[in-house]
């Protein structure tokens, strides 16, 4: 499936401790680059977020924000009877060396008390909501980057027709150009020659002459000939739909790597046939094709680049 590298999703998960909140977006980059924004509680997450997101995704600039909010009930705990149980031990003690020693404020004993019970710092509460919440927001992005990667690889589908259909032109249209083409070259050699000697030519044969200048524009001909670039035009574009359907021509060696670069890549190619077309024009309309070719391959690019 094509995925594309722009979307967004987030997730939440809860429990009696509280509540945690994932945001994920991501844009378009080269490789996988991942800026994670957490509160100062919650770094020990790190590790396990940059984890999970590299096994999940290849390429994009994603942008991770978690936030956290604890429930009135977790901040608002039961009393802590063995602690309280052991303070009194402890003043009760203290009290045998100093005697006038006050007794703690309870409000000092209860904030204490809360700390010790802080859910916060128990990790295995907030390492459980983070994969839940984490899950949740990869599903809701993962699938956003599904609908959106179809919408482009629907769009690239539709322009490599249409660069095919302009493939085709060119090849019926080819013979004719060419016939035309070395007609106008034999009309002017022969010009030429008249023009440069019109009595001295009568040395040579009609039968050499033609010889002669059918040779000439066979050579014209030859290099105008451009039949290998649109027949690597056919098969790099035979190769843009199986990317885009997510099969692979060569069943005994796996694909590996990005989809996108695979489409990055083959886009230079493709151009690089295109230049070698309009280099070789034999004519006009030949010309006029391989500029729309070019424009349709950096339609493709474009495109290509937003792929993971």
């Amino acid at each position: 499936m094509i995925y594309s590298m722009t979307a967004f999703g987030s997730g939440s998960a809860h429990n009696d401790h509280g509540s945690l909140v994932i945001e994920c977006r991501t844009v378009n980059s080269r490789f996988l680059d991942v800026h994670l924004r957490l509160p100062d509680d919650l770094r020990f997450l790190e590790g396990q977020l940059r984890e999970s997101l590299a096994t999940s995704l290849k390429r994009g600039k994603l942008d991770i924000r978690v936030n956290f909010t604890r429930t009135n009930a977790a901040q608002e705990t039961a009393l802590d009877t063995e602690y309280f149980a052991a303070m009194a031990q402890r003043l009760e003690a203290a009290r045998q060396f100093i005697p006038d020693i006050q007794t703690p404020d309870l409000l000092d004993l209860l904030q204490a008390s809360a700390s010790r019970q802080d859910p916060v710092m128990d990790h295995k509460v907030w390492t459980s909501l983070c994969d839940q919440a984490l899950a949740q927001a990869l599903s809701e992005l993962q699938a956003a980057r599904g609908r959106e990667g179809e919408r482009l690889a629907a769009g690239m589908r539709d322009t490599g027709a249409v660069m095919n259909d302009i493939v085709d032109s060119i090849e019926k249209e080819l013979p004719q150009l060419l016939e035309a083409h070395q007609h106008r070259i034999t009309e002017k050699l022969r010009e030429a020659l008249t023009a440069v000697s019109p009595d001295g030519l009568t040395h040579i044969s009609g039968e050499e002459l033609s010889a002669r200048i059918a040779q000439e524009a066979s050579l014209f001909s030859m290099r105008s000939d451009v039949a290998e670039e649109l027949a690597r035009l056919r098969a790099h574009l035979d190769e843009l739909r199986h990317l885009l359907a997510g099969t692979n021509t060569n069943q005994s060696s796996p694909r590996q790597g990005s989809t996108g670069k695979r489409l990055d890549f083959l886009c230079q190619e493709m151009n690089r046939e295109a230049n070698t077309l309009g280099s070789k024009a034999a004519g006009l309309a030949v010309t006029n094709a391989a500029i729309d070719l070019k424009l349709l391959i950096e339609q493709l690019r474009e495109q290509a680049q937003n792929i993971e």
